[in-house]
């Protein structure tokens, strides 16, 4: 479902837009979005960004330009996620903090990796598949594992790849 609310940039790819949940999100000119995405209210993408299969990408988010998403990736907007208080009762809105990312400009998200919030992805970084960004990464770092640790640099890594 598109909600009414949604902006929509010119020539926007949504693949199937029946099998999607976006509302109260701004999406950039020339950007894809894949099948079974969800992107919450409050949520801005830039231009030209692509989001694969099955992300999802809650309140607190902004992601820039030319920024790549890959499929099931997964955001975190609390620190402290709980269902219930102290008492036993159900949290509320009321009971939430949520916390803000940013993905600067042409960094890389890969499958399955899980982004928790507070943190910026610097320009040009790549976060590998699977990878658990728990602070900051740098421009242009190539980081991996759980917890995350920077391995590598984006600008070397056409050269690294023919070597292996």
């Amino acid at each position: 479902m598109i909600a009414d609310d949604v902006k929509l940039g010119q020539h926007v790819k949504i693949y199937q837009p029946t099998l999607v949940n976006l509302y109260g999100c701004e999406i950039g000119d020339g950007s894809s979005i894949g099948a079974f995405v969800e992107i919450r209210r409050g949520v801005k993408l830039g231009k030209n960004v692509k989001v694969q299969a099955f992300a999802f990408i809650p309140e607190g988010v902004t992601i820039e330009d030319g920024v790549f998403i890959g499929p099931h990736a997964c955001f975190t907007n609390d620190l402290y996620p709980r269902a219930t208080r102290p008492d036993g009762s159900l949290q509320t809105a009321a009971d939430w903090k949520q916390v803000s990312t940013t993905v600067k400009t042409g960094a890389s998200i890969g499958a399955n990796a899980t982004i928790v919030c507070g943190v910026t992805i610097g320009e040009h970084a790549m976060v590998a598949a699977g990878a658990v960004v728990t602070r900051d990464v740098p421009p242009y770092a190539l980081v991996m594992g759980v917890p995350a640790r920077v391995t590598g640099d984006t600008r070397t890594l056409d050269e690294d790849h023919g070597k292996q």
